[in-house]
């Protein structure tokens, strides 16, 4: 399973959807995900990848973790899995 796969099952899971009504160009607020939904999709992500997302959970639009879309929280998560590798 890929990590865009897998990313789209925790949100899905999240929102109580299924993986294929989530899409790239969703945002959290399409899916009906609050910032407490927001938060545990985070700790969800960083315990699938053993990675560390830098979030500020109070802040989130502060943060250089792009959450504006799910394709764009999973760019960030391949990339963060790619140094984390590196």
């Amino acid at each position: 399973m890929s990590i865009s796969d897998r990313v789209i099952a925790i949100i899905a899971e999240q929102a109580v959807l299924e993986p294929t009504d989530v899409t790239r160009e969703s945002t959290l607020e399409d899916l009906g995900i609050d910032s407490l939904g927001l938060v545990e999709s985070i700790f969800a992500i960083e315990e699938e990848f053993d990675i560390s997302i830098p979030f500020n959970a109070n802040e989130p639009t502060a943060s250089d973790f792009d959450i504006s879309t799910v394709g764009a929280i999973i760019d960030g998560i391949e990339r963060l899995v790619s140094e984390q590798q590196g």
